[in-house]
Order: structure tokens, then C-alpha cells, then sequence
């Protein structure tokens, strides 16, 4: 009728009867224990993906360090000592990427790419330096990958691992570099290219910066084949790849035309000027 409160249907029950329902919500049941289980392999999940970012940040960091390294080639005295530290940097940036392919093992390397993404990206980077400084020429991803097979030398690691199987073949553990990673490592290492043609000038090297253009101008031809068909990110690389390019013909340009009038010396100087220039009249910072 009109006034008074309504009386909710669970009013019609007895307080007993209430509680023994609640008694059967309580005991864990088959969908409680899905959930819990799914909760453990989130968080193990979530655990592993942020210590795939702690050591990508490492490899980041290490495959920086070699290529500054790799910049003092061209003004050191004696180069093979730099090639030889810069390969102990290498390897212990290998170690670490070593790290990476243990975490990895039974894992979709894809649902952690974006985690390994930026220091497989530098590490590409470093080596491509490295190898174009030795050979003059561009590392293929097949041979990156080939340095990236690792095997387990401590005796007791080996024993711990093939403790549960007959097979007494070592472990080997593989980390392959994805074509994306290594074309946008490619990307990068033409700005490495652009500085060691400046640098190189200003140690009184003419011959480097006419190699140097050749070699870009074959790498940026590579990518605009592929254009706007390929990944976004690197589309997006190939406007810093021109303008790498453009610094090193630019600086050819002047070693050709001037080079009799400037000393060499004061190359450097003129160049970094042109430079400048450039990236003021192109609206970069």
C-alpha cells in the first residue's frame, strides 16, 4: 500500500537460510582457482617483461659506450687498439643480450619485442660501426645473427640444465635480431657516418668522406625501395638518413670545390658551419 518500506525479496527467507548461502559463496571455487592462476602468470609475465627492459637499458648503454668509443678511430694513434677494446665492449654487451635469450627461453619473443626493441636497435648500431670501420662495408642481419648463438661454458651451468635429460649435447641459447630492428640500427648508423666524415676531414683524412657519400647514397637508394610499404618507424628514419646524406655530399662538395683554397685545419670548422646551415634552414632543432 501507500507508505511503509518495501520488503526485499531475501526478507521472505530465514536468517539461517541466508547464511548458509553465504557459507557456499565463500569455499574457493574452480572459477576462483582460474583466476588465481591467471593472476600468478600476469605477474610473472609482468616481472619478466621488466627485467627484459632493465637489460635492454644496459645493452642500450653499453653499445653507446662502444661507439664513442669507435669515434676515436680516426684521431688515436694506433686504431687497433681501439677495434680490439671496442671488441671487449662488444662481447660484454653480447653477454647481456645472452641474458635476454635465457629469459626468452619458451617465450614469444614478439610479446616481449618491444621490451629487447631498443638495445637489440643500438646493439645493431655498434656493430654495423664496427664492421664498416674494419671492412668498409654494411654488415648483413644474417651474420649478426651468427654472433648472437650462445652455449652454456660454465661445466656446473651445463650439468644444472641437462641434470633431468639424456642429451648430452651443450645448451645453445639464440637471440635473432628482427629485420626491423636491424634496419632502423642501419638508420642510426648513417648520423655515426655523417660524424666520422666530419671527423676524419678535421684530421687532414680526404679520401673518407668521398667513401662515406658513395656508401650512404647506397643505403638510403636500399630504402626508398622500400618506402612507405615498410614498418612506420622506418619510414619515419629515412627523412634523418637524407639528412646524413646531404652533410656528407655537402662536405664532398666542398673538398672538391675549395678544398685548395681552405686549410685543412680549418675544414672542420667550415663544415660544422655549413652544417648549421642546414638543419637552421630545414627547421631542425
Amino acid at each position: 500500500g501507500s507508505g511503509g518500506f518495501r520488503k526485499r525479496k531475501h526478507d521472505h527467507f530465514p536468517h539461517g537460510q541466508r547464511r548458509e548461502e553465504k557459507e557456499n559463496v565463500n569455499p574457493p571455487s574452480a572459477l576462483m582457482s582460474s583466476f588465481k592462476s591467471f593472476q600468478l602468470e600476469l605477474d610473472t609475465r609482468h616481472d619478466k617483461y621488466e627485467r627484459l627492459v632493465k637489460l635492454s637499458r644496459d645493452i642500450t648503454i653499453e653499445s653507446k659506450r662502444t661507439i664513442f668509443l669507435l669515434h676515436r678511430f680516426t684521431s688515436a694513434p694506433n686504431g687497433e687498439e681501439i677495434l680490439s677494446e671496442s671488441e671487449v665492449k662488444l662481447n660484454a654487451v653480447r653477454q647481456k643480450i645472452k641474458q635476454v635469450a635465457q629469459e626468452l627461453i619458451g617465450e614469444d619473443m614478439y610479446q616481449f619485442h618491444r621490451a629487447i626493441s631498443p638495445g637489440l636497435q643500438e646493439y645493431v648500431e655498434a656493430v654495423s660501426f664496427q664492421y664498416f670501420i674494419k671492412t668498409r662495408s654494411l654488415i648483413s642481419v644474417e651474420e649478426i645473427n651468427k654472433q648472437l648463438i650462445f652455449t652454456a661454458e660454465d661445466r656446473e651451468e651445463t650439468t644444472n640444465m641437462t641434470s633431468n635429460s639424456h642429451d648430452k649435447q651443450p645448451h645453445t641459447w639464440s637471440l635473432k635480431v628482427t629485420p626491423v630492428d636491424y634496419l632502423l640500427g642501419v638508420a642510426d648508423l648513417t648520423g655515426e657516418l655523417m660524424r666520422l666524415c666530419i671527423s676524419s676531414v678535421g684530421n687532414g683524412d680526404i679520401d673518407t668522406p668521398f667513401e662515406l657519400s658513395q656508401f650512404l647514397r647506397q643505403i638510403y637508394d636500399g630504402f626508398t625501395f622500400i618506402g612507405n610499404t615498410g614498418p612506420y618507424e622506418v619510414s619515419k628514419k629515412l627523412y634523418t638518413l637524407k639528412q646524413s646524406l646531404a652533410k656528407v655530399e655537402n662536405a664532398c662538395y666542398t673538398l672538391k670545390v675549395r678544398g685548395s683554397e681552405i686549410p685543412k685545419h680549418m675544414l672542420a670548422d667550415v663544415f660544422s658551419t655549413k652544417t648549421e646551415l642546414i638543419d637552421q634552414e630545414e627547421g631542425l632543432p
